[in-house]
């Protein structure tokens, strides 16, 4: 499998349920902000609501850092419906649920399991112009926590605004990066 890094998002189209509402989202939707994708194998699970709750929970620090959350599983925006509405964790969303019922998404990402038609756990940060900066894709019991998509995003964000810098382990905002240089070399 080919790395996603520092390649635009492909080409979709498809439909979420957002705030009460069936909108439209598409690989332009992604231009012009920050974007976090956040695929999950299926409405109606145990773990997923778990997600999608701490996604919820952490919503104002993305939106403060100019970045919208889409979470995606392979069900259709009818689900994604009836979901946000039944299940107390997902009803806290107020961000777009996109339905991938063709597995567009899935399989553009590299999330996909033909095998049972669900997604793996992938979490991707996509840049303003549509470049995937991140990737993370683990096997689906284990959950992932937010905050640690929220210091990438955010680490992601710092070197766009400063080229020629890095940030080392465990980087949180506010902290020292680094400017490579051969003097560093072996230094540290």
């Amino acid at each position: 499998m080919s790395s996603l890094i520092n390649t635009q998002v492909q080409p979709f189209k498809t439909t979420a349920f957002h705030n009460g509402a069936f909108v439209e989202v598409s690989n332009e939707s992604l231009k012009g902000h920050w974007s976090v994708l956040i695929f999950m194998p299926a409405a109606f699970t145990f773990n997923c609501p778990t997600e999608i709750e701490d996604a919820a929970d952490n919503y104002a620090a993305f939106q403060a850092a100019g970045t919208e959350v889409y979470i995606v599983t392979t069900d259709t925006h009818f689900s994604h419906k009836v979901w946000h509405e039944t299940s107390p964790a997902v009803g806290k969303a107020k961000f777009p649920l996109v339905g991938d019922p063709t597995h567009t998404l899935t399989n553009a990402f590299g999330v996909h399991i033909a095998e049972e038609g669900l997604a793996l756990r992938g979490t991707f940060v996509i840049n303003p112009d549509g470049v995937i900066k991140t990737a993370e894709i683990h096997s689906n019991e284990i959950a992932r926590d937010v905050k640690e998509t929220l210091r990438k995003l955010k680490a992601a964000q710092f070197t766009a605004a400063h080229p020629g810098q890095v940030c080392p382990a465990k980087w949180n905002e506010g902290a020292e990066t680094l400017t490579p240089s051969i003097d560093l070399v072996g230094k540290i």
